[in-house]
C-alpha cells in the first residue's frame, strides 16, 4: 500500500456497497481477527481508500474504527452513512458533515429528574476547511437527487445514541431537543468512532446522507427509496473529500520537503575571525547554485524526483480543478513520464530538459504551473 491510505467506514451493507462502487480495483484485505476490509483505488489511483463495515451502534462501530486505524495508519477516518434530519431546513438526500459528535446518552439520574452528562468530539481544523471547499465548489454532486434539485451540503452538530429515532413528541426525541437542541441530524455510530480516532490521534470526519426526518414518517421514505439516494450523495461527497485531503496531505509533505531543504543551505551572513598564523579557506555571502569544498562530498540542493513526483500532483490538481483539458493534460503527462525515464536513464542530462522544455509549453497558459515547470528545469540545468 502506499503512505496516503484513507479508512472509509460504513454501517449498513447499502452504505458500504455505495461507497465500494466508486472504488477501482477493490481487493480483499482480511485481519487476524476476521474482520474484512477491500482495499481500493480513488480518482486514476491517487487515493487508496480501506473500505470496512463496522455494523449498527457505537460500541462496535469503536471496536472496528479502532481496528481499521491500527491496521491501516490512515492519514483519515471518514464514516459514511444516512441519518435522520432534527431541521426542517434539511431536505431528503441533503449531505450533513459533523463539526461535532455528540454522544448523547451520558447522564445522571437525580431527585429532580435526569440530568445530561455530554460528550463531544469536534472535527479538525484542516479537514473541517478542505470539506467546506468541497461543498462551495460542487464538484462532488455528479447529478440531482431527485426532481433535478442538487442536494445542499450542511455542516453542523450531529447526535449519536444507541436509540433509531422516529418521533418528535416522545420522551427520547425531547431529551436529544432540550439538550442537543442544536443537532442538525441523528445516527447511532459517529460517536464510537470519534472516540477511536480521539484515542488514536488519527482525524474523523463524518458524512452523512438525509433519508429520514425523525419525526414517524422513516416507513415512508424508507419506502420511497431515499436510504440508497441519501447514502448514494454522502458517497459522492466523502469519496471526493478523500481525494482532497489525500491531495492537501501530499502538497503539505512537499512543502515540508522544500522547507527543509532551505533549512540546509547556507546561511547568507557569514562571520569567520581567523587569529595569528590562522587562514580563512572559504568565506561566502549568498550564494545560488551548487558548491564544491576541495575533499568533501558534493551535496545536491534538491532532489530532482521529488520535485518531478510533486510536479505530477500540481499537474493533476490543475486537471480536476478543470484548468487543464483532457488532451492537454495526457500530453502533459506523457511529457513528465519522459522525464522520469530521462532522470532514471543514467541521468540523460539532455533528453530530460527537451521533455520539460515541451511540457512548459504545453502549460504555458497557466502561469503558476509554468512557473513550477521552469523551477524544476532550473533544478535540473544545476544537477547536471
Amino acid at each position: 500500500m502506499t503512505d496516503d491510505v484513507v479508512v472509509i467506514l460504513t454501517a449498513l451493507d447499502l452504505e458500504y456497497q455505495a461507497v465500494r462502487e466508486r472504488l477501482v480495483e477493490p481487493q480483499l484485505h482480511r485481519h487476524r481477527a476476521g474482520t474484512r476490509f477491500e482495499i481500493g483505488w480513488l480518482g486514476e489511483r491517487r487515493c487508496q481508500v480501506a473500505l470496512g463495515l463496522v455494523g449498527k451502534g457505537n460500541h462496535p462501530a469503536a471496536v472496528l474504527a479502532e481496528r481499521a486505524i491500527a491496521e491501516f495508519d490512515p492519514i483519515v477516518v471518514l464514516f459514511v452513512g444516512v441519518a435522520g434530519a432534527l431541521r426542517g431546513k434539511l431536505a431528503l438526500g441533503d449531505v450533513v458533515v459533523a463539526t461535532h459528535v455528540y454522544a448523547y446518552h451520558g447522564g445522571t439520574s437525580e431527585d429532580d429528574g435526569l440530568k445530561a452528562r455530554p460528550r463531544v468530539w469536534e472535527i479538525p481544523h484542516g479537514p473541517d476547511q478542505i470539506a467546506r471547499h468541497v461543498a462551495r465548489t460542487g464538484a462532488w454532486v455528479t447529478q440531482p437527487a431527485t426532481g433535478g434539485v442538487t442536494p445542499h451540503v450542511h455542516f453542523g452538530p450531529i447526535a449519536a445514541g444507541e436509540v433509531v429515532q422516529d418521533s418528535t413528541i416522545s420522551d427520547h426525541a425531547r431529551w436529544v431537543r432540550q439538550h442537543y437542541n442544536d443537532a442538525l441530524a441523528i445516527e447511532m455510530e459517529a460517536a464510537g468512532v470519534a472516540q477511536a480516532g480521539h484515542l488514536n490521534g488519527s482525524p474523523v470526519v463524518v458524512v452523512r446522507g438525509i433519508s429520514d426526518r425523525a419525526d414517524g414518517t422513516k416507513t415512508t421514505t424508507d419506502g420511497a427509496r431515499w436510504q440508497p439516494k441519501a447514502v448514494a450523495n454522502a458517497a459522492a461527497f466523502a469519496t471526493t473529500l478523500a481525494l482532497e485531503l489525500v491531495q492537501e496531505t501530499r502538497i503539505s509533505s512537499s512543502r515540508t520537503q522544500a522547507e527543509n531543504r532551505r533549512n540546509l543551505t547556507m546561511s547568507p551572513t557569514v562571520s569567520n575571525t581567523a587569529s595569528g598564523a590562522a587562514q580563512v579557506g572559504v568565506q561566502a555571502g549568498q550564494i545560488h547554485g551548487d558548491v564544491w569544498v576541495a575533499g568533501a562530498t558534493p551535496v545536491a540542493p534538491m532532489d530532482l524526483p521529488s520535485q518531478l513526483a510533486e510536479l505530477r500532483e500540481v499537474l493533476w490538481w490543475a486537471h480536476r480543478s478543470g484548468q487543464l483539458d483532457q488532451p492537454t493534460y495526457e500530453a502533459a503527462e506523457t511529457e513528465l513520464s519522459a522525464a522520469d525515464k530521462a532522470l532514471g536513464d543514467s541521468r540523460d542530462g539532455s533528453r530530460l530538459l527537451v521533455a520539460l522544455k515541451r511540457l512548459r509549453g504545453l502549460v504555458g497558459d497557466i502561469a503558476e504551473l509554468a512557473a513550477k515547470v521552469a523551477a524544476v528545469i532550473a533544478v535540473s540545468r544545476s544537477s547536471m
